[in-house]
C-alpha cells in the first residue's frame, strides 16, 4: 500500500505548481480540490470502486482531473485514443464493460457524457482511496493485436509507481523541473508524465496538440525542462530553430523507434539533449534508456532502468552478447496482463518475464539494440500500427479477396501502411477502398497506397510472406 499520490502531494507541497497551460496555473492543492469535486460527481452518477470508466479526451486540465478523480474512487480508467474510428472505440467499450465514457465532443453512444454536460452534474459524498494497493489495476490501454483484435493492457498502481521511480533514478530530479505534455495522455508516454508529476512534485505544461513553433518558444522562455517525443516531432522542432536550446532544457526523451543518425547530429548542433528510449504499453513506459553521453552507442536503446531486467532469448535459450533474438523483460512495471484475455496473457507472460515479440541483441557492455519492433509492426509518427488489423478491415470489403499490408519508409511519419489487394469477382478503386478504411480505422492506419495484384506471396503453410511484399516495392 502507498498513499494516494495526488492527495499526499497536495499535503506535502500544496503551493507547488502541478499544471500549466496557456491560460492558467494550478497548484497541487487546487488540483486536489478540483479532483474531489469531480470524484463527487462520479459518485453522483453511481460510479464505484472497480468500475471501468472510459476517457475519450484530448490533453487538458479537465482530463487530468477526471483521471485522478476516478482513482480517488478506485475506478479503473480506460484511456481511449481520440484518433480511433467510432467502430473501434465502441468495440473497446463493449469489451471492457465500461459504464460511462467521458468525452470532449459529441459521441453517439448511450454511455457517453460530454464534458460540458458532466461539469454540470450534481455531487454526492463518497469514500476516497487514501491508500493505493500497488497490485490494483489503475488503467487500461488497448493496443492493436497481431490478430487484428486489440488487447487491453492492465496497468497497476505499482506499474506506474515503479516506472516513475525507475525514470527518476535514471534522469534525476530538479526542484524547478517541468515536463511538457505534448504526447497524448491516452498513450503510456503521456500518462506516465502525469504519474511522475504527482509522485515527484513537478509541474506539467499541457498543450492541446503538437505545435513545433510553440513548443520551441516555451523551451526558449525557460518554462519547460523536459519533454517526451517521437522522432517526427523532434524533426519538426529542429526545422524551426535558428539558435541552440538554452541549458534550462535538460531532457528530450525520444521513443517510438530509433532516432536517425542525421537527426541526432542536428540535435547535438542545437544543444538538444536526446535520451533514446525503449518501452511499451505493457511496461508502463520505459524499459531501457540511452543518455546523451553515450552517443558512441548510436542505434542503441541504452541499458535497462534500475528496476528492470532484460535478456535475449531464442527457442527458450538465453543468448550471449551480440546474438539476436527475442527481447524478454522483467520488473515491477510489467503489466498485470490483458483485460479479459487469459490466452494472450499466458502467451506473453511466463514466470514474470514479458516476451515482447521484439527482436534485438545486447552488446558486451549491456546496451540494448532493437532490430525490429515486432516483425510486422509499423511505427507511423510514433503510433503502433499492426498490418493484420488493416488487413482484417480490407477483407470486410465485398470486392476484396486477399489483402497484405506492410510499412514503407516515409519522410514525415517514419513509416506508413502500404496495402496489396487481390480482388474477387467485383471491382473497386484504390480511392473507394481507402474511403472504406477511413470509415473503420484511425486515419494513421489507413493505407497511403493500395496496389492491386493477381496474387500474394505465401509459403507452403499459406502464410503471407511480408518480406516478399517489400521486395515487390523495391523492384517496382
Amino acid at each position: 500500500m502507498i498513499p494516494n499520490w495526488l492527495r499526499q502531494r497536495a499535503h506535502l507541497t500544496p503551493n507547488r505548481v502541478a499544471l500549466y497551460d496557456d491560460t492558467q496555473v494550478i497548484s497541487f492543492a487546487e488540483l486536489h480540490e478540483r479532483t474531489v469535486k469531480r470524484a463527487r460527481q462520479f459518485v453522483y452518477l453511481g460510479v464505484k470502486k472497480g468500475d471501468v470508466v472510459a476517457v475519450l479526451m484530448k490533453n487538458s486540465v479537465h482530463m487530468v482531473e477526471v483521471i485522478h478523480a476516478l482513482h480517488y474512487i478506485g475506478a479503473i480508467v480506460l484511456l481511449q485514443n481520440v484518433r480511433l474510428s467510432v467502430e473501434e472505440v465502441k468495440w473497446q467499450l463493449e469489451h471492457s464493460g465500461a459504464r460511462f465514457v467521458i468525452c470532449d465532443e459529441l459521441f453517439q453512444d448511450e454511455r457517453a457524457i460530454q464534458w460540458n454536460e458532466f461539469a454540470q452534474i450534481g455531487e454526492r459524498d463518497g469514500e476516497w482511496q487514501t491508500m493505493y494497493n500497488l497490485d490494483d489495476v489503475a488503467t487500461i490501454m488497448y493496443t492493436s493485436g497481431t490478430t487484428g483484435k486489440p488487447k487491453g493492457v492492465m496497468q497497476t498502481y505499482g506499474n506506474h509507481w515503479w516506472s516513475a521511480i525507475g525514470s527518476v533514478l535514471n534522469l534525476g530530479l530538479r526542484e524547478n523541473d517541468c515536463w511538457l505534455a505534448a504526447v497524448p495522455f491516452f498513450h503510456v508516454s503521456g500518462l506516465s508524465i502525469l504519474m511522475r508529476s504527482v509522485i515527484y512534485g513537478i509541474g506539467v505544461y499541457i498543450v492541446p496538440s503538437f505545435d513545433a513553433e510553440r513548443i520551441n518558444e516555451l523551451i526558449f522562455q525557460g518554462k519547460i525542462s523536459m519533454m517526451s517525443a517521437v522522432s517526427t516531432m523532434v524533426q519538426q522542432m529542429v526545422r524551426e530553430l535558428n539558435k541552440p536550446y538554452p541549458p534550462t532544457f535538460r531532457c528530450m526523451l525520444v521513443g517510438g523507434g530509433p532516432v536517425p543518425q542525421p537527426l541526432l547530429q542536428s540535435c547535438v548542433r542545437w544543444n538538444i539533449p536526446v535520451y533514446q528510449t525503449y518501452g511499451m504499453t505493457e511496461t508502463a513506459s520505459q524499459v531501457a534508456t540511452l543518455s546523451p553521453d553515450a552517443r558512441h552507442k548510436h542505434g542503441s536503446a541504452g541499458k535497462p532502468l534500475f528496476h528492470m531486467h532484460i535478456r535475449i532469448e531464442k527457442e527458450g535459450k538465453q543468448l550471449n552478447a551480440n546474438e539476436a533474438g527475442e527481447i524478454v523483460v522483467k520488473g515491477p512495471s510489467v503489466m498485470k496482463g490483458y483485460w479479459q484475455n487469459e490466452q494472450e496473457t499466458n502467451a506473453v507472460l511466463k514466470d514474470g518475464w514479458l516476451y515482447t515479440g521484439d527482436i534485438g541483441y545486447m552488446d558486451e557492455e549491456g546496451f540494448l539494440y532493437v532490430l525490429d519492433r515486432r516483425s510486422d509492426l509499423i511505427i507511423s509518427g510514433g503510433e503502433n500500427v499492426y498490418p493484420a488489423e488493416i488487413e482484417a478491415v480490407l477483407l470486410q470489403h465485398e470486392a476484396v479477396k486477399e489483402a497484405g499490408v506492410i510499412g514503407v519508409p516515409d519522410e514525415r511519419w517514419g513509416q506508413v501502411p502500404f496495402a496489396f489487394v487481390v480482388l474477387g469477382d467485383q471491382m473497386t478503386t484504390e480511392e473507394q477502398l481507402r474511403q472504406f478504411c477511413m470509415n473503420k480505422l484511425a486515419k494513421y492506419k489507413v493505407p497511403k497506397r493500395i496496389r492491386f495484384v493477381n496474387h500474394l506471396p505465401r509459403n507452403a503453410a499459406n502464410k503471407l510472406m511480408r518480406h516478399e511484399l517489400k521486395k515487390w516495392i523495391e523492384e517496382a
